[in-house]
């Protein structure tokens, strides 16, 4: 008994040091908690994709393949580490045979669709820009009517995805929204979407999804990291 009030009357002693003590193991206990879900999302969704790749195939079939066009630069530089942790183990177990072509500098994914050769599907792995750049590209080739029966998959691994809730991706897990449309690109479910095009007089026209921002609007939105560094306030 003597114990447990020598403790107590230690914590009320220091009191500040105990709130923060407490602070410090409840910030961690729900960080902790926080990766253990986000490792139960990953396995399911191993397990579903498992099941695809045990589907038997005729011996005339060949395997699927999927072109990835990955912006290792989006989430401010967490990309590729994200699609390697959630998104490319369920495209490996399910028997996609892969492609994975890293863009350098903005702009590249419009030149990479002038190349683009036969490929079963095309996945944008990255935010909303390289997105409308793959658009951009592929509606500004000579054959567009071609490449236009090729799906296109998105998987939102930028730090802000407007095109996520056109495609039902309403989570605010990023691992959950990851594995889902990884999953989804596998089921081949399709959402169909308006292309905005933007034409000037001289220029190749512009294309995009959800919208389109220049001057200083664009300018602000990629500023806003840099000047805020608690995460609620960068978007407001």
């Amino acid at each position: 008994m003597a114990r447990v009030v020598k403790v107590f009357r230690t914590l009320r002693n220091h009191w500040k040091k105990s709130a923060f003590a407490v602070c410090v193991l409840s910030y961690g206990g729900h960080w902790l908690y926080g990766k253990h879900c986000d490792n139960i999302l990953r396995r399911e969704a191993c397990l579903l994709a498992r099941d695809f790749g045990r589907q038997l195939m005729a011996p005339q079939e060949q395997l699927r393949k999927a072109t990835v066009i990955l912006n290792p630069a989006a989430c401010n530089g967490k990309a590729n580490n994200l699609f390697e942790k959630n998104a490319a183990p369920i495209l490996h177990l399910a028997g996609v045979e892969i492609t994975l072509v890293k863009t350098d500098y903005e702009g590249q994914a419009k030149k990479l669709m002038e190349l683009l050769e036969h490929t079963d599907i095309l996945i944008v792995a990255g935010g909303d820009g390289t997105m409308q750049e793959v658009i951009t590209g592929l509606l500004r080739r000579p054959d567009q009517e071609k490449m236009s029966g090729i799906p296109i998959g998105f998987i939102p691994l930028g730090s802000t995805n407007s095109l996520s809730p056109s495609l039902h991706l309403l989570n605010d897990n990023k691992v959950k929204d990851i594995t889902s449309a990884t999953l989804s690109i596998l089921r081949g479910v399709t959402v169909p979407l308006d292309v905005l095009q933007i034409k000037g007089e001289k220029d190749q026209p512009v294309f995009a999804l959800m919208g389109l921002q220049w001057g200083a609007f664009r300018d602000a939105a990629s500023k806003i990291s840099k000047y805020w560094y608690l995460g609620p306030l960068k978007t407001t």
